[in-house]
């Protein structure tokens, strides 16, 4: 079942719970479909379901700072075992090389991976557990963490929720516009076919004449 479709048939509660849930997790370090979620469930309150934009997207925001305050808690707790152990759950996500990868970002850029690591797949599952193994003070990453969240949750709730009832209102207008053009192109496919019918039925009642000398010995 699609993740629309499985939302659509859960309560609007049950939707902001499981919004909150899976960006929390994925925040936490779990490989999950955060984004998808999110994206689903807000083009769902522009549908007219009962899911408050809103709400949604204060869920979704408070899901992103939970769950990445825990994932810097274990991180610090755990070091770099934490991430040998996640490399070996999940290689395609915690390898060395994206490990090594998502540390050379937090090195250069400190608070800003943080922030901007909310908006790229791999950084929002790293960003918890690696700013912690590497012991970012946590109020810098307290004040990343929340502007991130914000922004990122916030943001991608309100953009799609709009999008959403533009793109419900064009698809309205187009459905008219797709009848008129189809009744256009109906009668201008059937004046087309008559008139080459009646030239065809002229040209066979026209009789041909007979070549110069063709009756001569």
């Amino acid at each position: 079942m699609h993740v629309q479709e499985w939302l659509d048939s859960v309560p609007a509660v049950a939707v902001y719970a499981v919004v909150s849930l899976v960006i929390g997790l994925e925040s936490l370090g779990i490989p999950l479909p955060g984004e998808i979620v999110l994206v689903s469930a807000a083009l769902m309150s522009s549908q007219h379901t009962g899911i408050n934009p809103v709400v949604l997207g204060v869920c979704a925001t408070a899901g992103a700072v939970i769950g990445d305050s825990i994932g810097y808690a274990i991180g610090r707790k755990g070091g770099r075992p934490l991430l040998a152990w996640l490399g070996q759950k999940f290689p395609s996500h915690f390898s060395e090389a994206h490990v090594a990868t998502a540390e050379r970002s937090f090195e250069k850029w400190g608070m800003w991976a943080v922030f901007f690591g909310r908006f790229i797949a791999l950084l929002r599952i790293f960003a918890g557990p690696l700013a912690g193994v590497l012991r970012m003070p946590y109020w810098k990453f307290l004040i990343a963490n929340v502007l991130g969240g914000i922004v990122w949750a916030g943001g991608t709730t309100a953009v799609v929720y709009y999008v959403g009832i533009v793109a419900e209102d064009w698809l309205k207008r187009f459905s008219w516009l797709g009848l008129v053009a189809a009744v256009v192109i109906g009668l201008a496919s059937l004046l087309l076919m008559r008139r080459r019918a009646k030239r065809d039925g002229s040209t066979e009642r026209t009789p041909q004449a007979e070549p110069v000398g063709a009756d001569q010995p």
